[in-house]
């Protein structure tokens, strides 16, 4: 899967630049960042406080889903009612 380490150069606390994407529905912020894992995007949802950090095999595993997945992922977007 190729080096994740963070690049030479870099210190330990590294990010890139933080990229918003949103629309009138909903905003993230998304940026790279250097963990003692390896390279992870983060992704920030400013609105509801939520954050995750994804390394490349969880982002590769969003490619290989349907749209209808994420359209069901979207019919309960906190999680399961209890």
């Amino acid at each position: 899967m190729g080096d994740q380490s963070r690049p030479a150069g870099e210190p330990d606390a590294a990010a890139s630049a933080e990229i918003v994407v949103s629309n009138e529905f909903a905003a993230v912020s998304v940026r790279k960042v250097y963990t003692r894992n390896g390279a992870r995007l983060e992704i920030r949802s400013p609105r509801m406080g939520q954050v995750i950090r994804l390394d490349a095999l969880a982002l590769e595993s969003l490619t290989w889903q349907t749209m209808e997945t994420f359209t069901r992922f979207l019919e309960t977007p906190y999680g399961p009612e209890r």
